[in-house]
């Protein structure tokens, strides 16, 4: 397996009030460690988990587009972690269609892991969901 075809994605969604305005920042990694792509997004008003899958899907998406074969996921979030490894089910209907799409993402790659962490492990990924939130001047 070649080293750039390899990403560690750091994802994390932030809400301010749930719903609130929400943002999804994911950062990849390359094998060594170094900082590949910073991702943020605004999502207008949205719940903290949609947030987080859309975090989740923002950087999966970002891995294709770079032909990667191998990522390793890591999240704060146990509710996605849980969800995509198909331990917890899926009840919330407006969480459906963008867990499917993860899962379908996720799936794509030969070689995948995905693991909680806790929240502090997951500070650069955090700034920048909420960086989406402050540079979209998303009312608060």
């Amino acid at each position: 397996m070649s080293d750039d075809r390899h990403f560690v994605i750091y994802a994390d969604g932030a809400a301010r009030g749930n719903p609130g305005p929400a943002g999804a920042g994911a950062v990849l990694y390359d094998r060594d460690g170094v900082v590949v792509k910073e991702l943020t997004r605004a999502l207008g008003r949205a719940t903290n988990n949609v947030a987080e899958y859309s975090a989740l899907i923002l950087g999966l998406e970002e891995a294709k587009r770079r032909g990667a074969t191998s990522v390793d996921v890591r999240m704060d979030s146990l509710l996605v972690v849980e969800q995509m490894r198909g331990r917890w089910r899926i009840k919330h209907p407006g969480l459906k269609d963008l867990a499917l799409r993860a899962g379908a993402l996720l799936a794509s790659f030969p070689e995948r892991d995905i693991k909680h962490i806790p929240r502090e492990e997951n500070a650069h990924a955090d700034l920048l969901s909420n960086r989406a939130i402050d540079d979209a001047g998303l009312p608060t």
